[in-house]
């Protein structure tokens, strides 16, 4: 017999058991995959649905908590130097954060605004009252010997009583606007107590909830910071631009009620620079009413000047000097300041006026990273690349 073992021979069984099993691996791992792939877009459509609910359900807070974020965001140093004083107490240094900003602007603004409706109010029917008297006296020789009238042969035509008919209309008109002026004030005020409400907890928790959010979004960190870094210097530039603008307009209608010898200029002018703070509450609301006092009072040309200073002076300033200073310290076009401020305050009312820049600079800066993002890809569609647009850093 020989002594020497055969070599075996490889099974052809065992090879065939290992690529089963590969195979069957393969198998799971593809159905988990698939599994994955479901469970993941199951949860990203129920996300979404609940956040279109989420969405409606907020939508009437949406204004007063965007105005929380730019506003906590402003005065974040002040709440970090009481936070030190107060030992690290949050709740209690978001607290006496929000109270001194309410007291400090609220009520002055509130009170100003009471006390120019009054007054508006009582130049009215002062007005309205000295109508059939005064008017009657000093406008109907003016307007009849007027070498015009007297050309055109309209001095049998009952101009008086017909302007005094416009008078009483414009002044009923602008009571009207008085009366609205006034439920939007009421709605500000609304507006402004769910504000501040929310930025205590902005003031206490704003870190946190900006760590939670930053750690959620796919986008990088510089890009995340670019927009936080956005919304912060355009909302900072609005409020900026519209309190030098408001000046501006205070000044102004101060200096022309002095050249036109009305008493008070001073105080209407301070009165006039927190009127003009609101976009749709402006100083036309002084003006207009000084303007028809004029007309009553006989002063036809100084009334009429008024107006137009009011209307084509002053009241153009907004759409002239606004849009050039916050477009110049947001970075944004002044054409687009202008349509963004007009936009948000169709869309948000009154306070539209900050949150309409902000939301536009917010679209600007996501159109920014869309471009660097997909760089390549729009380099080989122009065939050509954009020089402006430098390569995203990679992370």
């Amino acid at each position: 017999m020989d002594s020497k073992a055969k070599p075996e021979i490889p099974s052809t069984g065992g090879r065939a058991d290992e690529q089963s099993r590969q195979e069957g691996l393969s198998t799971r791992r593809l159905q988990q995959f698939r599994a994955d792939k479901f469970t993941h877009f199951f949860l990203l459509l129920i996300l979404a649905a609940a956040t279109v609910v989420f969405f409606k359900m907020i939508k009437a807070f949406l204004l007063p908590i965007i105005l929380a974020a730019v506003f906590a965001g402003l005065f974040f140093p002040v709440y970090s130097w009481l936070l030190k004083k107060a030992g690290g107490r949050k709740s209690l240094s978001a607290f006496v954060c929000c109270a001194t900003l309410s007291l400090g602007l609220l009520l002055p603004a509130y009170a100003l605004a009471s006390l120019v409706a009054r007054e508006a109010v009582r130049l009215y029917q002062s007005a309205e009252s000295k109508g059939n008297g005064r008017f009657e006296e000093n406008i109907r020789a003016k307007l009849q010997d007027h070498p015009l009238i007297q050309k055109l042969h309209l001095e049998k035509v009952p101009l008086p009583r017909t302007f005094e008919r416009l008078a009483k209309q414009a002044a009923e008109l602008l009571s009207n606007a008085i009366n609205v002026a006034s439920r939007q004030t009421f709605e500000l005020i609304s507006t402004l107590f769910i504000t501040f409400f929310t930025m205590f907890y902005f003031f206490r928790d704003g870190p946190l909830l900006l760590a939670k959010l930053k750690y959620l979004s796919p986008l990088a960190d510089d890009y995340e910071d670019k927009l936080i870094r956005r919304f912060f210097s355009v909302s900072r530039a609005t409020i900026k631009g519209t309190l030098l603008v408001s000046l501006i307009k205070g000044i102004l209608g101060g200096l022309t009620f002095w050249a036109f010898g009305i008493e008070g200029a001073v105080l209407w002018s301070v009165v006039m620079v927190f009127l003009s703070v609101l976009p749709i509450v402006g100083p036309w609301l002084v003006m207009y009413p000084a303007a028809l006092i004029l007309l009553f009072n006989g002063q036809v040309w100084q009334g009429i000047a008024l107006f137009l200073i009011a209307t084509f002076v002053i009241g153009l300033i907004d759409n002239l000097l606004e849009p050039i200073v916050i477009g110049r310290d947001s970075g944004m076009h002044e054409l687009l300041v202008f349509f963004s401020m007009l936009g948000g305050i169709g869309l948000f009312g009154v306070m539209g006026f900050i949150v309409g820049p902000v939301i536009a600079a917010l679209f600007l800066t996501l159109l920014e990273i869309y471009g660097k993002e997909f760089n390549k890809q729009l380099a080989l569609v122009h065939k050509r690349p954009n020089p402006e647009i430098r390569e995203p850093r990679q992370t």
